[in-house]
């Protein structure tokens, strides 16, 4: 099942400039079919997030609005964004609390890189106040989590034998559940009114071999008629429309091809969701493929043709880099920044962190700093358990760190790395009694997520005391392979650069972006520690 065929050019013709998007609620919707109130002066500019959430679901829960997004082999999964105005988003928590879908997902005897949370979707049912996490794993199963708050607790409702690939749930106005799903061939399927089993499935439309593959499917009802949204890797959008029911039959037409994305660099706005606002009108929530930073959601407004098609409102031919403000109204509270200080002060790690595969959560703990115990002895991070991660932000951004080693052990390597399938970090070594401060690129891996490379010592200086502060910056703007830098502080004011500057690849095969990780981990025997008293991402 092909994810992606190719990264789409950043030029191109907009055929969706006839035939552009629009939105929904998951819930299904029956407001008037009108456009966005674009009287606001105000403007907000395109990517609204400039980090990593891609095949993004977004919904309307009264006055608040929620997205959901994939996050591969990182734990906790599925996170859940939360906005009041569609521009500025935080993250309230994670549907999937635990990848526990076997072994691979702790890194124990196996690894689930490119594997775990894919395409998935996120549903509110208001007839038990509930939002629903639907998602297939390793395309042998569906898992349904749900919550009645998006910041959880999320607990799962069920597994069901049939793999819903890239699917979309609909809680239609009956408060029945369907989920359309599928590659090529999709599908919808019935479950039962508690959500836990599957009732009925059934095809209901073939991609056109003239259009290739359509998949990421999103399933709405608005003003009666049945509205699968689906998405042409990585260059396209289609929408299906059936009056009849939502088993069909259904009509097809294009939203937009090769459309001008507002990310110079980047790739074609798509795979996302339609949203309502409360005033009625509609917004697409797409993903820009924008590598090495990964896939960052951008907004556009949306209106609707008189026989019910949606299309998307472009600027110049293209995605617009800025449109006005959603006339929303005025949002209760600011959000959380996804930037900023954290000090790990509470026992639970903020919802911006996510684990590289599941932790061993008797390895570490927070509260006046995160200690990190070592979990593994390997000399390859790609095998190191509790190695912690944060989303860049773009287009560029630093992460600079506390780090008390007091505690290491000989052998032992703890840092900060820029993580992804070709890696760099810059870290304290600990060796035959010697610490040293050091920066290693060469850590890599092939297309089958294979460790080919752990690691080459590319620059080192000697170290005293307890503490040191690492730094590394990051360039992600999408098109070339760009830097990454480390540096290094000993007073935490005069830093020093350290080794080369590593090149950030822009292949998109990992899915995944590069992202800051802290870690800890011993090439020789456990028992050694580190704390991090202090996490900073900043932005120029």
């Amino acid at each position: 099942m092909p994810r992606r065929r190719v990264l789409a050019a950043t030029t191109g013709l907009a055929a969706g400039a006839i035939l552009p998007l629009t939105g929904a609620s998951r819930a299904a919707a029956s407001a008037p079919a009108q456009g966005p109130d674009l009287a606001t002066a105000a403007e907000y500019m395109n990517p609204v997030i400039w980090q990593d959430f891609a095949d993004i679901d977004v919904i309307r829960v009264g006055g608040a609005y929620y997205a959901s997004a994939s996050t591969m082999h990182y734990s906790p999964g599925a996170p859940v964004l939360r906005s009041y105005d569609l521009v500025n988003w935080e993250i309230a928590g994670h549907s999937v609390p635990v990848l526990d879908f076997g072994a691979k997902y702790d890194l124990n005897g196996g690894r689930g890189y490119v594997r775990g949370i894919w395409a998935s979707s996120l549903a509110y049912r208001p007839s038990n106040r509930t939002f629903y996490w639907l998602g297939q794993i390793d395309f042998a199963r569906t898992y349904i989590y749900t919550a009645t708050a998006a910041e959880g607790p999320w607990n799962r409702l069920t597994t069901i034998s049939t793999p819903y690939y890239d699917a979309g749930l609909l809680v239609d106005s009956d408060d029945t559940l369907y989920v359309a799903y599928g590659n090529t061939t999709i599908s919808v399927a019935q479950l039962s009114r508690d959500g836990r089993t599957q009732v009925r499935t059934q095809q209901v439309f073939s991609t056109p071999s003239s259009v290739g593959t359509l998949e990421g499917a999103r399933f709405y009802k608005i003003n009666g008629q049945y509205y699968i949204f689906l998405t042409r890797p990585a260059n396209g959008q289609y929408i299906l429309k059936s009056s009849s029911g939502p088993f069909g039959p259904y009509t097809m037409r294009q939203v937009l091809l090769d459309l001008r994305g507002p990310i110079p660099g980047g790739g074609v706005p798509h795979q996302g969701g339609l949203v309502q606002t409360q005033s009625g009108a509609w917004y697409y929530l797409a993903f820009v493929d924008a590598y090495p930073g990964g896939r960052m959601p951008a907004l556009a407004p949306v209106t609707w043709t008189s026989d019910g098609w949606p299309v998307v409102q472009l600027v110049n031919g293209a995605w617009g880099t800025s449109y006005p403000l959603p006339a929303v109204p005025t949002p209760p509270r600011q959000v959380t920044p996804m930037v900023g200080v954290d000090t790990f002060d509470g026992t639970a790690l903020k919802p911006r962190w996510e684990w590289n595969h599941n932790p061993d959560n008797t390895k570490w703990s927070a509260g006046s700093g995160l200690t990190l115990r070592t979990a593994t002895v390997t000399n390859d991070l790609y095998w190191a358990r509790n190695t912690l991660t944060h989303r860049i932000q773009g287009p560029t951004s630093t992460a600079t760190v506390d780090l008390d080693f007091s505690a290491m052990r000989d052998g032992d390597r703890a840092g900060l790395a820029l993580l992804r399938d070709s890696s760099a970090w810059i870290g304290v070594k600990r060796e035959g009694g010697v610490t040293r401060v050091v920066m290693v690129n060469g850590l890599t891996m092939d297309g089958n997520w294979n460790t080919t490379g752990t690691g080459t010592e590319a620059a080192s200086a000697a170290v005293s005391g307890s503490r040191v502060r690492l730094r590394a910056a990051a360039d992600i703007r999408p098109g070339a392979a760009r830097p990454g830098t480390f540096s290094y502080s000993l007073d935490g004011i005069n830093f020093i650069r350290l080794g080369p500057a590593f090149s950030m690849g822009n292949d998109w095969r990992f899915f995944m972006g590069y992202r800051f990780a802290l870690f800890n981990h011993a090439t020789q025997a456990l028992g050694g520690a580190v704390r991090v008293t202090r996490f900073e991402l900043s932005t120029p």
